[in-house]
């Protein structure tokens, strides 16, 4: 049997992060159940302190999650992960996000007047991409 995952993120704002990304890859962030969050809380499962307002909304301080418009038979779930520790090396595992027939250099420079940073260009054979890191310094490539 094949397993299915969702990529997980380790970041300092996953809320703020999450939505740029969502508005990177033109995905959706997933919304919050406020109802549900106080329900836990009356319930005793969850205190005040596993909460936070995000844009004005009560979210689980945890993280957020984002996911293609398809839903997730399209493409695995992304979820942004609160971590206290400082991104420190280069990641192990990065997105390629590929265009296809839009024009990939459009996006580098949208996701850069975003607060992308970029790192390099690069090439093999026929095939070029550019290299960012996003807000965190997460690096990521973008290709046709």
């Amino acid at each position: 049997m094949a397993y299915t995952f969702q990529l997980t993120v380790d970041s300092a704002t996953p809320h703020a992060l999450a939505d740029w990304w969502a508005e990177a890859l033109e995905w959706e962030v997933e919304p919050s159940d406020e109802e549900f969050i106080r329900k836990m809380i009356a319930d005793g499962r969850a205190t005040e302190e596993d909460t936070t307002t995000h844009r004005g909304v009560l979210v689980w301080k945890a993280g957020q999650g984002i996911r293609h418009p398809e839903g997730l038979e399209r493409a695995p779930r992304i979820l942004f992960q609160f971590i206290e520790e400082p991104k420190t090396v280069k990641n192990r595992l990065h997105l390629d996000v590929r265009t296809g027939g839009d024009d990939p250099q459009a996006l580098v420079e949208r996701l850069l007047a975003k607060g992308a940073k970029h790192l390099h260009e690069g090439n093999q054979g026929p095939f070029t991409w550019t290299t960012l890191t996003d807000p965190e310094g997460n690096e990521l490539c973008v290709s046709h």
